[in-house]
């Protein structure tokens, strides 16, 4: 088959996190994603859709790379055409599933200790502000 009929056979995948381009890969002959629903996979000629991601494994897979692994967070896939966009909060590539599960638990680790740092910051700011406002308000 002819380079230019088999590239139209292809799509394209983007990955985009909040503040920078993840991943950019072309010459995608399918993707398998998660929604709450279970998996799917995309192959080029399907119809175009929208899913909301939870957070777990995006596979995909090309001539050159053959099968390879994105852990995502929650966010959404858009398919147009060729074009496959992913959005989430946060990613990481691997091409070993047990490698790659490992290093997510240890990323959701570091996460949650974060998130529970930031709470217990945000929770001193409110209470500092809920009292003076009280000592305004009774001045």
């Amino acid at each position: 088959m002819p380079q230019d009929l088999m590239s139209r056979d292809l799509m394209n995948l983007k990955v985009l996190l909040p503040f920078q381009v993840f991943a950019e890969k072309t010459g995608v002959s399918r993707i398998v994603a998660e929604t709450r629903r279970g998996s799917f996979g995309l192959l080029p000629r399907r119809l175009d859709c929208v899913a909301a991601l939870p957070p777990g494994i995006l596979l995909y897979e090309t001539a050159a790379e053959g099968e390879a692994y994105l852990a995502v967070d929650e966010g959404i896939l858009v398919k147009t055409g060729r074009d496959v966009l992913v959005s989430v909060r946060w990613a990481l590539a691997g091409s070993d599933l047990g490698r790659l599960r490992a290093a997510v638990e240890q990323e959701f680790l570091t996460l949650d200790e974060q998130e529970r740092n930031v709470r217990t910051v945000m929770a001193r700011l409110e209470s500092g502000f809920l009292h003076r406002f009280a000592r305004f308000r009774h001045a």
